[in-house]
């Protein structure tokens, strides 16, 4: 708890409302379709105009994972799971009746998202409904112009095993572009003749990304990539050479280690009719936003939106018009903001209120930089509570995020704030093995380098030995997903460090984790982590439980009973085996949750009980 009484606090419900919206789509008559969670789990949304009231479209208790507008009707398709297992089902919703038509129905299979064809008749998607560890294609008719006309799935392509991704359609609808990563760095494309059922491999068997993938209906198709490079750039294929060419956004092959300014481009949209584009880099975690004209492999530069803060999910509107995207910013909560084509200025369209906590009680980040053993600097954010001081030291709360291949950035964290009005500092390093400074960075924890990334932790710790306003003593590991695994290893090489541990949804034991995850995830992660039958040994001596006779400090295990992506066996035998070193220890498990905690009530059960366990630990 905080020290002073110079700022109130507020409960942690009051931060967990502040709604979060995103996935912004454009119907052909321009309405606005969008993700929030306003009723306390995301649901799909519309407005038509800045400043008008949103209207809540679908009215369900189970989180809707993605929405998709026709291309040619006023109607959309939405996936939706149920309690949080990540097995979506999808469903079509005809914007003039309201009429939600079930589009799959198979509970046991995951059906990811694909894309509309040109015509708005039939829809894509990669699902695995015979082989759970197999992702198939399938193409589905849907009831263009509010008629009935829908279909049952066609399998048209078998997948090799594990992801297979569907990107998008061609212009005639006649072909598809898939992505398989083989890891989070090593990506396959092809495209899949849908006459045929010939597929053509695009990508030259380099490890590469591929990624925001947009045919341009002159024989090219455009991507996000870092093949031959460090960094991502836009590039174009040649779809009748196969050759591969940079566009815009690339910095040759420079590095882009922490230091340096060479930068990920981190998402592109295009519109085939006009011509245009509009990327981002990601400068340091924040976005630099560029617009211009494609024309093959020309790129002419236009007048682009002004961004403070992170800008993703761009889409264009009707005829190109205007461009909408998800914006957030340190102390601006996620929302979609609108641009006219050719203007500077973005207008917010979803304005997302914060329940009467002041907005200027919202602490910004300090990006710094510390040195590790080999030389290299790591990145984080450091944020610190009003009146921390020397003559008022703080607890800290080191926060690793998940992924490995994921990236922290200055976005807006209800919850770190929460934190921070507690009187908490707040330190995110992005560790080794960290996505946005190139792929170099990416893969310094990868396999034997694994515990690399840990001693990056330590080192922020030992950072933090140096700040006058921090209280060395009271320092909390707090971490989800792979994250989680990043607490468990960090208070079980470094147990000296800690005065807390929170694990969310971590791994803690390699093997067992590889065993039980789902099976068309297991060759993905094994490439990051290391193989069952080549690594075994290896894996066992890295795992947290192989140590956990070390830790000292107390911890907080949290878990959903339906986690596809880290059984929540793994959070069960970490919390008895350090039980039985009679250590406290709190275990929170929801059983209508997975991998993240989704329903609201949930969250703040979740969190109270996290602020209860720090204020009696640290």
């Amino acid at each position: 708890m905080s020290d002073t009484d110079s700022e109130p606090t507020y409960g942690v419900a009051r931060y967990l409302a502040v709604e979060h919206v995103d996935s912004p789509t454009f119907t052909p008559a321009g309405r606005l379709l969008f993700l929030s969670d306003a009723s306390g789990t995301p649901q799909v949304w519309t407005v038509d105009a800045a400043g008008a009231w949103p209207e809540r479209l679908t009215p369900h208790e189970e989180r809707v994972s993605t929405v998709a507008a026709s291309p040619t009707d006023e109607a959309f398709v939405f996936g939706m799971d149920s309690g949080s297992d990540e097995r979506d089902q999808l469903f079509h919703h005809d914007l003039r009746t309201g009429a939600e038509t079930p589009l799959t129905d198979a509970p046991g299979s995951k059906h990811a998202w694909g894309a509309w064809d040109p015509d708005g008749d039939r829809i894509a998607y990669a699902a695995n409904r015979e082989d759970d560890g197999r992702f198939d294609v399938y193409v589905q008719r849907v009831g263009a112009g509010g008629g009935d006309g829908y279909g049952e799935p066609t399998k048209v392509h078998e997948g090799p095993g594990g992801w297979l991704n569907v990107a998008t359609f061609g212009p005639r609808g006649d072909r598809l572009a898939l992505t398989k990563p083989r890891s989070s760095y090593d990506v396959e494309l092809s495209l899949l003749d849908l006459e045929s059922g010939d597929r053509r491999t695009l990508s030259d068997g380099e490890a590469a990304t591929y990624s925001h993938l947009h045919f341009d209906g002159d024989g090219g198709l455009y991507c996000v990539t870092n093949r031959g490079a460090d960094t991502a750039h836009v590039g174009r294929f040649d779809l009748e050479s196969g050759e591969l060419e940079k566009v815009a956004g690339g910095d040759g092959n420079r590095s882009g280690e922490p230091g340096t300014d060479a930068w990920d481009v981190g998402a592109l949209a295009y519109d085939r009719d006009a011509g245009r584009a509009v990327f981002a880099r990601n400068e340091n975690g924040y976005s630099a936003v560029r617009a211009g004209t494609l024309r093959g492999t020309e790129f002419e530069p236009s007048a682009s939106p002004d961004v403070d803060g992170i800008a993703s999910e761009f889409v264009f509107g009707p005829d190109a018009e205007r461009v909408a995207f998800t914006h957030t910013a340190p102390t601006e909560p996620y929302g979609v903001a609108v641009a006219a084509w050719g203007e500077r200025e973005a207008t917010d369209w979803t304005p997302v209120g914060t329940n009467g906590v002041p907005p200027e009680s919202f602490r910004e980040p300090e990006t710094i930089r510390y040195g590790m053993f080999d030389g290299r600097e790591i990145p984080a954010y450091w944020t610190l509570p009003e009146g921390a001081s020397a003559e008022a030291p703080v607890p800290v709360v080191v926060d690793v995020h998940g992924g490995p291949e994921h990236q922290r950035r200055p976005w807006f964290h209800p919850t770190k704030q929460f934190f921070l009005n507690r009187g908490y500092a707040v330190l995110e390093p992005n560790v080794r093995g960290s996505s946005g400074y190139g792929r170099t960075y990416a893969s310094l924890d990868d396999v034997e380098k694994r515990m690399d990334s840990v001693a990056d932790v330590a080192a922020a710790v030992e950072w933090l030995d140096g700040r006058p306003e921090v209280d060395s003593d009271r320092v909390v590991a707090y971490g989800r997903s792979y994250g989680g695994f990043m607490v468990l290893a960090a208070i079980t090489e470094y147990p000296d460090l800690w005065a807390a541990a929170v694990d969310f949804v971590g791994i803690a034991d390699f093997t067992t984790f590889l065993k039980n995850t789902g099976e068309w995830r297991r060759s993905h992660r094994e490439a990051e982590y290391g193989s069952l039958e080549d690594d075994y040994e290896f894996l066992k001596s890295i795992s947290p439980l192989s140590r956990v006779e070390n830790v000292r400090c107390p911890l907080f295990v949290q878990h959903g009973a339906n986690d596809p992506r880290v059984p929540v066996g793994e959070a069960e035998q970490v919390v008895e085996a350090v039980r039985e070193q009679g250590v406290p220890v709190e275990k929170l498990i929801f059983e209508d949750e997975g991998h993240h905690t989704t329903s609201r009530e949930n969250l703040v059960e979740e969190f109270e009980a996290i602020a209860g366990f720090l204020d009696e630990h640290v």
